[in-house]
This record gives C-alpha cells, structure tokens and sequence, in this order.
C-alpha cells in the first residue's frame, strides 16, 4: 500500500515549486556563508548548478567588499529585512555587469525563535531583482517619445528649410557664373553647406514615415550574412568576425530591408570605434554576432492592451574601448553622438525601426566589450 503524502509535505513541495517558477534569482545563505536553498533563477545567475552551489560560500560569487555581504551581515545582527537598490554585482566569477535590487530576510523556523539571541547564527534569504531589462523598458518608452519629437521636427524642417535651402541654392549658381574666381569659392561654399544641410533634413525625414510596415518571416541569420558580407567587403575588411548562431531559430516576424538597415547601422558603428581604438600587444579587433531563442520576454504592444512575446535575441558586441559613461543613458536619443562629426540620429533610426517591429533595443557597455541586443517577435503561422 502506497502511502500518502503528508500535508506539510504536499505543502513545502508546493511552496518549492512556486519559487523555482519566479524569474528572479532567490537562494539561502547559511550561517558559515555556504548556499542553501537556491532556485532555477539563481543556477542561471550564477552560471552554477545548486548542486554545486551548495557546496560552495557566497564570498566565491560576490567579492567581500560587496554591499551584498554587508546587508547578509546586517540582517542576520538586526533580524529585520533590509533592501539596497542598484547593486553592481560585477566579479571576477561574474564578469558581466548585471545592476540588481537586492531584498534580503532573515529566515525564523518554528521552535528554533531562540537564534534571534545568536547574532550571526541566522539563515537568511536573498532576492535578486535584475534592474536592465526594467531599465530597458523604461528607456524604449523614452526613445520611442524623443523619436515622435524628431518626426514633428522633420515634418516641420521639410517644409520650413528645405524649400528656402533651394532658392539660396539656386541663387548662389546664378552668382558663380558671373562673379570673379574669390566669388566662385564663397558661392560653391554656399551650395555645399546647402546641400549638406538638406542632407541632414532627408535623414530626418526618415523618422516622419508613418506607414505601416509590411511584415513576413524573415530569417535573421540570412540578413547577418547580407550584413557581414557588406562590412567585410568594405569598412570591415580587417575586423575579424565571431559568429554564433542558434541553428534552430524560428522566423521573425518583420521587415527584412529594415532588420538589415537596423543590423547594418549597429556593425558600421562597432566597426568605425573599432578602427579608431589603439589595441594593445596580441590584441585584434573582434565583432561578435549571436542569436539566441529566449522564451519569457513579454512586453505590452504599442496602442493595445495584448502582450507580445519578444523570443528572438540578435546581438552584436565589440570588444572596443566602450561607450562613454555620460553617454550610456542617452545613446538612443536623436543628436545624442560620440562621433566629432556625427549627426546623432543612426541610433535613434536604429530604435524606432526597433519600435516600429514592436521589439526592443537594450547596451550594456564597458571597457573592452559593448554589447548591443535586439529582441523581436517570432513569426507565427496560421498552424501555430
């Protein structure tokens, strides 16, 4: 006879699945500093299975200087829950520079209350809340306002400067062909800048375009190819490439001349930091392309309530010198350029074509590695 589960057991197994299922990272920390409980999140954040991680102390994962480590030590001395916002949980075990909230609780078990009177003898809990993709979001909502600003302004400059820009034209040739050769030079420097202006205001213009996209299935790896066959046929002869691909990446669902224009414009910038950086000795420059299927990215679509799945991850990291840290912020911003000469406005396009898939855009940048990822809807037949 197969005997029945008891309640508090049916209960803990309950209450264990249900913390495995949250998206973000929460593990114990016993009283010598090892892992105790750690959830699916966690094993993800660490890179470690909780087998592993068991036997391992925390101070192996975040350096003892972290913030992390004092707020452990303060809750396990007060025995009352602390939080810290906006913690950089960068190591040399976790290279990547991940900003987290951090909540962090003692643990009281039924009949052992008596540990509150052993000050550093608590377990305690942690709670990881990964601040980028919030911060993402936050900032998509930002560039998506600062690009419908741009459109007014374009449709404005349209009119307002590009129609007096080709009566100054027209009367500087008029000019040229009677004046002296002094005149000539102050005429042709009047067309040129002329021309560069309404150069400017048709980039712009691009930002005004309001119809709607015709989207199909497109696969992204055909449109890295296309891409990379561009650069390393001219401002990418001499970088090298480093592709991985996930091989069983389904369609997306968008535009394949604007995926290209978005792809494109992403490569031609890493290129160009690139071929401007000064490498050290055995080092070369390197562009990496990776795609990824990471299912669980849902975000609400523009004018509707529905959600749409973002599965689709494309990236494209350099190993350069990084985007300046006043920059960071505002990257996606029109005008916003690291460039001497830059218009500001490739990254911006970049955005709103992003947008306009109903993706987003996200940069973590640091010394030696900037990582620009694109996230976008997979397509969806009738079968599906």
């Amino acid at each position: 006879m197969v005997k029945s589960s008891s309640p508090d057991a049916l209960q803990e197994a309950s209450a264990t699945a249900i913390v495995n299922a949250m998206p973000h990272p929460v593990f114990s920390v016993l009283p010598d500093g090892r892992f105790g409980f750690t959830n699916a999140a966690a094993e993800a954040f660490f890179q470690t299975s909780s087998k592993i991680l068991r036997s391992r102390k925390i101070n192996q994962f975040i350096p003892p200087d972290s913030p992390i480590t004092a707020l452990i030590e303060q809750v396990r001395e007060m025995d009352m829950p602390v939080s810290e916002y906006r913690v950089d949980t960068s190591s040399p075990r976790l290279p990547e520079r991940r900003l987290v909230d951090v909540y962090v609780t003692p643990i009281t078990e039924a009949g052992n209350r008596d540990k509150r009177d052993m000050p550093g003898s608590r377990e305690v809990s942690v709670l990881f809340q990964v601040r980028s993709m919030a911060e993402t979001m936050d900032r998509q909502l930002t560039h998506r306002g600062a690009a419908r600003t741009v459109t007014g302004l374009a449709e404005m400059l349209g009119h307002e400067i590009k129609n007096p820009l080709s009566g100054i034209r027209g009367a500087a040739q008029l000019l040229e062909t009677s004046g002296s050769a002094d005149d000539q030079v102050l005429t042709q420097l009047i067309m040129d800048e002329a021309d560069r202006i309404v150069r400017l205001v048709d980039r712009m213009e691009v930002f005004s375009d309001g119809r709607p996209l015709d989207l199909d299935p497109v696969n992204v790896h055909s449109v890295l190819e296309h891409v990379k066959r561009v650069a390393r046929s001219g401002f990418a002869a001499d970088i090298a490439f480093v592709e991985r691909y996930d091989p069983s990446l389904p369609m997306v669902l968008g535009n394949r001349d604007q995926l290209i224009q978005v792809v494109l414009n992403l490569v031609k910038n890493a290129s160009e930091v690139l071929s401007n950086h000064r490498f050290g000795d055995g080092e070369q420059p390197r562009l990496e392309l990776h795609t990824a299927f990471r299912p669980g990215m849902r975000v609400a679509s523009a004018g509707s309530s529905k959600r749409v799945s973002l599965p689709i991850s494309v990236v494209v990291e350099d190993n350069g010198p990084g985007v300046p840290e006043e920059l960071r912020a505002h990257m996606f911003d029109p005008f916003v350029s690291s460039k001497q000469n830059g218009s500001g406005l490739g990254l911006a396009l970049v955005a709103k074509i992003v947008g306009d898939h109903g993706g987003v855009i996200s940069c973590e940048s640091e010394p030696g590695r900037t990582r620009f990822e694109v996230l976008l809807p997979r397509w969806m037949d009738d079968a599906s």
